[in-house]
């Protein structure tokens, strides 16, 4: 178990956004996404809430940004359980600085790590917790007073996102043969 502060073990990149139980969703590749008010449900938010974060860098859109006025953002699967992570801290009382340090704490993890997570609070600091064992000795120690297991939130999220529909943004034109074979390996992941 380790604070969140702490440095965290190099992970490996972040791959296409797969799917953890089974695949109710169509596969979603580097382009694909979810507007606005569709994160906002799913993530069980409101929209002021997501404008607020993604323009104070909380949790950004990383599919698609808004550019001006009538643009939509697009999140991908992996921002909104962060999102839904954020709301579940956010109500149990975590500090909005904790809440960031959380988060830059997550974005550095590859995919597949996120689902062995779980994170535990005292309503001052936040922990990560990657076994039973930490869990079991931080409660004892009497540090946790609630948990989040990512991999539980993952599966809600996968749920409420199976029916609700995606959007697909534009693949930004490719120029050589390095960016062509970039792209062709992005997309076969």
């Amino acid at each position: 178990m380790s604070a969140i502060e702490a440095s965290l073990p190099a992970t490996a990149p972040q791959r296409a956004q797969g799917m953890l139980f089974g695949d109710p969703l169509a596969q979603l590749d580097a382009y694909t996404g979810f507007r606005g008010p569709i994160a906002c449900r799913a993530a069980g938010i409101t929209y002021r809430q997501l404008d607020y974060w993604a323009r104070t860098g909380l949790v950004e859109p990383s599919i698609r940004g808004a550019k001006g006025s009538g643009s939509q953002r697009l999140y991908s699967f992996r921002d909104i359980l962060l999102l839904k992570i954020v709301k579940r801290l956010l109500d149990t009382g975590v500090s909005l600085h904790q809440i960031r340090t959380a988060v830059n704490a997550l974005h550095e993890r590859g995919v597949e790590d996120l689902t062995a997570i779980t994170l535990m609070s005292d309503g001052a600091s936040v922990y990560e917790c990657t076994s039973a064992d930490e869990v079991i000795d931080l409660v004892q120690g009497g540090q946790g007073v609630f948990g989040i297991a990512v991999g539980r939130v993952w599966h809600e999220v996968e749920g409420d996102l199976a029916e609700l529909p995606v959007d697909r943004a534009h693949a930004p034109a490719v120029e050589d043969e390095l960016a062509q074979r970039r792209a062709a390996k992005r997309q076969a992941i």
